[in-house]
Parts: structure tokens; sequence; C-alpha cells
């Protein structure tokens, strides 16, 4: 796992309003999530880690791909840890369950 991304808590760190997650399906079931800071910027990755993206709770738009899918964040989040092997993303104010129609994915 490697994360660059700044705490914001427990097992919690902050995603810049414009970033993007990209996130790779494997075949066993599992998946690689990748952190872009801006889906725009030439960067590398802020953060790479094996687990699973159960929901977004935050503005976002959703694109799906080939391999999996990308999430491309419309307002600050953060991505938390809810185990060793799921993670979700919630607006920076956790009160507020803005996001898609869905809810989730």
């Amino acid at each position: 796992m490697t994360l660059k991304l700044p705490p914001s808590g427990d097992d919690r760190w902050r995603l810049a309003a414009h970033a993007r997650v990209i996130v790779y399906e494997t075949r066993d079931g599992n998946e690689l999530l990748t952190v872009y800071d801006c889906g725009a910027a030439q960067k590398p990755p802020s953060a790479q880690l094996i687990g699973n993206l159960v929901r977004v709770n935050a503005a976002h738009e959703l694109e799906h791909t080939p391999t999996g899918y990308a999430v491309s964040m419309r307002e600050p989040a953060d991505l938390v840890r809810q185990d060793d092997d799921h993670y979700l993303i919630e607006a920076a104010d956790a009160g507020d369950d803005v996001g898609d129609d869905d809810g989730g994915l």
C-alpha cells in the first residue's frame, strides 16, 4: 500500500476536490485503487492500495471502463478505511450525504 494523502483522522485520508480514483477489478474479486490528486494533472498517483471501494457518498462522476471504473470527485472528500479490505469515499463534511442519485457505485 502506498499512501501519500494527508490524514484527516483515524483510517481517513483527504482527497482533493478534483481527485480521480481508478479502480481496476481483478478476476479474483479484489480491486486495485489508484488515487490521483487531479485527473488532468500529469503526476504520479498519491495512493495505490488493494481493497474494495464499496460506496461513494460525495459529489462525483462515475465512468465504467473495460477493466473497472473511474470515480472523478466533484468536491473535497475523505477516503475511509472500513476494515482491511473495504474503503468508502465520503464528503469531507461527513454530515452531508451528497452524491449521485443511487448514493453509491
